[in-house]
């Protein structure tokens, strides 16, 4: 018995470099564009036996537009991060540097007074771990990109630093194919 989840990123709602921390605008027009582009490719996922998505209004316009009528998971919300919500990376370093520098170091610190990295990837995984498992159970989840990462980093086990190397697109899929604990990394074919 086991269970494939195939995650997608949000659209987005921002240049890649004004991102802020638990966004919740709404798609921009860009973003917009972007689901019409990738809609034919994603729009197959729909047929997933379940479908959900992160509370965030991207997530769930993401989610709408492709045809997917996915359910709230607040588990696969953005990492809590306390008084620095809001606020892009930059911002928060110019705010309180040390602080920045000790999350970055430390996945257990919380010096913004929210969850701390290693929570959040703990969170997302204990989601992950409860989807029903059929033998071939499809689910698709819309999620932030941070909500993939953390993730990613879960299923194969990966030291909580390695969150900061893993690059998520908006609109990228990908797949995690396993059970009990036991999770691998699914790369399918593009599309055409």
């Amino acid at each position: 018995m086991h269970v494939r989840v195939t995650f997608v990123a949000a659209a987005r709602s921002s240049t890649l470099l004004a991102e802020r921390f638990e966004d919740d605008r709404p798609l921009d027009q860009a973003g917009w564009d972007e689901v019409q582009r990738a809609a034919r490719d994603l729009v197959p996922l729909a047929a997933a036996e379940l479908r959900y998505c992160s509370p965030t209004p991207r997530s769930r316009a993401t989610g709408d537009a492709l045809g997917y009528a996915p359910l709230v998971q607040l588990a696969l919300r953005d990492c809590d991060m306390g008084r620095w919500r809001g606020f892009t990376l930059g911002e928060a370093m110019a705010r309180e540097p040390s602080a920045v520098d000790a999350w970055l170091a430390d996945p257990r610190s919380t010096p913004h007074g929210g969850e701390s990295l290693h929570g959040f990837i703990s969170r997302v995984g204990g989601w992950l771990e409860t989807r029903p498992v059929n033998d071939g159970s499809r689910v698709v989840a819309v999620a932030e990109p941070s909500v993939v990462r953390a993730a990613l980093v879960y299923a194969l086990r990966a030291q909580p630093s390695a969150y900061w190397n893993i690059d998520v697109r908006p609109l990228s899929t990908v797949t995690l194919a396993g059970r009990d604990g036991r999770w691998n990394l699914r790369l399918e074919p593009e599309a055409r």
